[in-house]
């Protein structure tokens, strides 16, 4: 899904001149006071983002010959909390995000990192759901 917002992405960037700035959350493990831990969870977190780093600047160099003005940051924390201090920090004026359009029961037992970023933004957001009509 976040390769298909991407495209969304790209043409309004291709359509307004600016810049992009892919950003990738890698969200830690949570470790409940207590139990045992049966793996090193700070090992796994480095290797989470030394793979979303190398991922991200694939995806950017894929994009060169549409776009020269595609960065990446890979950060860690909570996902909403992460995006939207990303985008104060680095003045971003819109937000592409996907999601997966989760309902009901569902909806309540996973919550939605974009619904957190559309309320917590300090921009505008647009939101690229799984089952709509494709625009690009």
């Amino acid at each position: 899904m976040s390769k298909h917002a991407f495209q969304y992405a790209l043409r309004f960037a291709e359509q307004f001149r600016c810049e992009i700035v892919l950003l990738h959350v890698v969200e830690p493990e949570t470790v409940i006071a207590g139990t045992p831990l049966a793996v090193d969870v700070f090992a796994d977190l480095e290797d989470d983002m030394a793979a979303a780093k190398a991922e991200l600047a694939a995806l950017a160099a894929s994009s060169r010959d549409r776009l020269n003005s595609v960065a990446s940051a890979v950060r860690s924390g909570h996902a909403p909390n992460e995006i939207t201090k990303a985008a104060k920090d680095l003045d971003v004026d819109l937000i592409v995000i996907a999601t997966h359009g989760y309902t009901s029961w569902r909806h309540l037992c996973i919550s939605s990192t974009a619904e957190r970023v559309v309320r917590a933004a300090p921009c505008s957001v647009f939101v690229v759901r799984e089952k709509e009509h494709d625009f690009v």
